[in-house]
């Protein structure tokens, strides 16, 4: 196999019809660590909405468990991507993230914001920090496959392309992002976690790589100082020249899903679906910001 042969692949098949399909083949072979990173990015640009880094303080979950809260989102919503919408594992693990919406007084319009997270985000890191850029193939499939995500989910009005996405992505940014205490209590949390996954010397290192990813408006949602023009300039020249690398490697054979990463550390003997994340109705909090509207049931 060949390092382009995949995209061949994907260019043959039809992204509206094999979305599942080509999805899974970007995330796990073509991108798996790029997707986890902008993954990672993506559900922590929400915390600089208000109305969501108030929530998700207000649980405790996030930043009193924040590694549990971590593994349970990572773990849930990869379920869906590895055995798909129609099978009982996916079925289950969309089933567990609506139980726990149900429990919380969340608006259509912060669930759709977050859906669209989930799309534009991982495309703009791949554009500038995979091996190559996205094909219309696979930009096309990933709303598709986010669209259908999202009527399971019980969101409505959903974009319809890419591109809508996006639109509804920067205009609710620049409507909504600003300063929250829960929020940035929220944001410390979840650098520290970033943190605590490297030796303890590296914790200074990692959290100044990470500020040095955030664009102005996260800075200044979330009241950090802006790094050095030097320092922004050298992480994103490392993340360039790691794809530089990573295009002369041979293709990915295996897929690689989220339950391979080390950084899912809370289930070294396995897990159950139906028992990841919360029990809101037992006390506990909500480990995804994604989830029904409150304008209508969600679909399970």
């Amino acid at each position: 196999m060949k390092r382009y042969d995949r995209l061949r692949e994907i260019r043959r098949l039809d992204p509206e019809r094999d979305f599942l399909r080509v999805y899974r083949i970007t995330s796990t072979l073509e991108f798996p660590w790029d997707t986890t990173r902008a993954l990672e990015l993506a559900l922590y640009r929400t915390y600089a909405v208000p109305s969501i880094g108030r929530l998700l303080a207000a649980t405790g979950e996030f930043p009193g468990r924040p590694q549990k809260r971590y593994d349970d989102t990572a773990l849930l919503l990869d379920t869906v991507l590895e055995h798909g919408f129609d099978s009982e594992s996916g079925r289950s693990a969309i089933r567990r993230i609506n139980q726990m919406h149900r429990s919380y007084d969340i608006g259509n319009d912060d669930m759709r914001y977050v859906l669209c997270a989930f799309v534009v985000i991982p495309g703009r890191w791949i554009d500038s920090y995979g091996w190559r850029r996205l094909s219309d193939h696979e930009r096309r499939a990933m709303a598709a496959y986010y669209r259908t995500l999202g009527r399971h989910m019980g969101i409505q009005d959903i974009p319809s392309t890419y591109a809508d996405f996006e639109h509804c992505l920067d205009a609710y940014e620049r409507e909504h992002f600003g300063w929250c205490e829960g929020g940035r209590r929220v944001s410390d949390a979840t650098l520290e976690l970033m943190a605590s996954w490297y030796p303890r010397p590296l914790a200074p290192l990692v959290r100044g790589a990470s500020l040095a990813l955030l664009d102005d408006a996260l800075l200044e949602a979330f009241r950090y100082e802006r790094p050095h023009p030097a320092a922004r300039a050298l992480v994103r020249g490392a993340l360039r020249a790691r794809s530089k690398a990573v295009r002369l490697l041979p293709p990915r054979r295996t897929p690689h899903y989220a339950r391979h990463n080390p950084e899912i550390k809370g289930y070294p003997n396995g897990y159950v679906v139906t028992e990841l994340g919360t029990f809101p109705a037992r006390g506990g909090g909500c480990p995804v910001l994604r989830g029904p509207s409150t304008e209508s049931p969600a679909a399970e």
